[in-house]
């Protein structure tokens, strides 16, 4: 079991928390997509970006002062992984999304809008689950949420594949929204991810 921090340094968790934020902003951001013309979706992709290189500074800092503490919360590896595990949700959810900019997308899939509900939600349990990393305590619902939430996205990603496989006809146009499509299912089993590293500490931290 990893040395407990004092009450008064919670820079561990608020940094876990400001990226989990960040990745709430970037899902609300998706919506955005929806909303704008053809035209205006360069204007979501680099809002996007921009929180992506927000998150790889916040993973940085907290890397870092793994590196510098003496004492840290839990055990210096699974800082480091969970660090590395919300990192990728913002990293997959920006690549995905800047797919959808890149290859030109004219109509997006029908099925995203939801798929896109699910990310924000996902986003949104998992905030409300960093600052309970203090206590690990009350941690159990988190991770059965997320699981409930992905396999919605799984069912989702099925449904939405079908779809395309069904009924497109351009050979190009299936690989191009294959990828979109695949890009945000990979984000949702990467919030998954997280909630098996955040279960991992809860265990070997009771």
């Amino acid at each position: 079991m990893g040395f407990r921090l004092t009450p008064q340094d919670t820079s561990f968790f608020s940094l876990f928390a400001t990226t989990a934020g960040l990745l709430v902003d970037a899902t609300r951001e998706l919506t955005r997509f929806l909303e704008v013309e053809p035209s205006g979706r360069q204007a979501v992709a680099d809002r996007l970006r921009d929180l992506e290189h927000s998150a790889d500074d916040a993973t940085h800092e907290l890397i870092n002062k793994v590196n510098s503490s003496f004492i840290t919360p839990f055990d210096r590896e699974d800082i480091h992984d969970l660090a590395a595990r919300l990192d990728d949700c913002m990293d997959l959810i920006e690549e995905a999304a800047d797919l959808i900019v890149l290859y030109r997308i004219g109509e997006l899939p029908k099925g995203l809008a939801d798929q896109f509900e699910i990310l924000a939600r996902m986003a949104e349990v998992t905030a409300e689950a960093m600052p309970k990393l203090r206590s690990l305590k009350d941690l159990s619902n988190y991770w059965i949420e997320i699981n409930r939430l992905e396999n919605q996205a799984d069912s989702l990603h099925r449904t939405m594949m079908a779809d395309l496989f069904n009924n497109a006809t351009d050979a190009l146009h299936v690989i191009k929204v294959k990828s979109i499509i695949d890009g945000f299912e990979n984000a949702a089993d990467s919030f998954e991810k997280v909630a098996h590293t955040v279960e991992g500490i809860a265990v070997k931290e009771s």
